[in-house]
C-alpha cells in the first residue's frame, strides 16, 4: 500500500521528535550541567547546558520574553501545520513539504521542553542530575521549562595572535554555540528551502500578487 504524503510526513516528523526528546531526556537524567562527553576527539562533544528557550543557547527578555517566545512557537507550529496541509492538497513538491516539516518539528521539539520539562523534572545542577517526577515537584511552572542543549562542535580552539586589535591574546572558538537536535532540524529545513526551493516560494508570492491585483 502506497503511503500518502500526509502519512509520510507524519511518520518522519514523529520519528524526529522521538529522537529529539529521547536525546534530551537521556542527557538531562544522566548528566550534570557543564558535563562533557567527547565523541570525536574534542571536535564533537555532548556538552550539557540549558537555556531559556531560544536556539543556540540565546535568551530573550526574561520571564515575559520566554512566555512570549513559547507562545510564538506554538502559533508558528499551528500555522505551519495548516500551511503544510494546504500545500499537500495542492500537490506541492515533496521537498518543500519536507523542509517545512523539519522547521515545524524543530519548533515543536523545543516547545515540549518549555511547556513540560519544568513540571516533569527536578532541577539540573553542576552536582546532581535531574530527577523525573520528583516528590518535591518540578523546577518551574508550565511554559517556563528550560530547553536542553548538548551538541557542541568546537572545531577550532585557538588563541588570537597578540597583534590582532581588540582581541589579541583572547581565546577563539569556532563553532561556539551549543544546540540540540530540534535546532538542527530548524536550521537544515530553513537552509534547504532557501537553497533548493526558493523558486517555489517566489512563484507563490507572484501568484498572490496577481490575485491581489485582480
Amino acid at each position: 500500500m502506497k503511503l500518502s504524503s500526509s502519512w509520510k510526513l507524519f511518520s518522519i516528523g514523529t520519528l524526529l521528535i522521538i529522537i529529539d526528546q529521547v536525546s534530551k531526556i537521556l542527557v538531562k537524567t544522566q548528566m550534570t550541567i557543564g558535563e562533557s562527553i567527547p565523541v570525536f576527539r574534542d571536535w564533537f562533544q555532548i556538552y550539557f547546558v540549558e537555556n531559556e528557550g531560544m536556539a543556540f543557547g540565546m535568551s530573550f527578555g526574561g520571564a515575559v520574553g520566554k512566555f512570549l517566545l513559547t507562545l510564538f512557537r506554538i502559533i508558528l507550529v499551528v500555522f505551519l501545520t495548516w500551511y503544510i496541509r494546504k500545500l499537500i492538497q495542492r500537490k506541492a513538491p515533496m521537498g518543500v513539504l519536507v523542509g517545512l516539516m523539519l522547521i515545524t518539528v524543530g519548533a515543536l521539539g523545543n516547545i515540549i521542553d518549555c511547556l513540560f520539562y519544568g513540571v516533569l523534572f527536578g532541577p539540573s545542577t553542576f552536582y546532581e542530575t535531574a530527577a523525573f517526577l520528583p516528590e518535591s515537584g518540578g523546577y518551574a511552572p508550565l511554559f517556563f521549562g528550560h530547553v536542553v542543549d548538548m551538541l557542541y562542535f568546537p572545531l577550532i580552539d585557538a588563541v588570537w595572535p597578540s597583534w590582532v586589535p581588540f582581541v589579541g591574546g583572547e581565546e577563539f572558538i569556532f563553532f561556539r554555540p551549543i544546540f540540540n537536535f530540534a535546532d538542527s532540524c530548524i536550521t537544515v529545513g530553513a537552509f534547504y528551502l532557501i537553497l533548493f526551493h526558493w523558486r517555489f516560494f517566489a512563484a507563490e508570492e507572484h501568484q498572490s500578487d496577481l490575485k491581489t491585483n485582480e
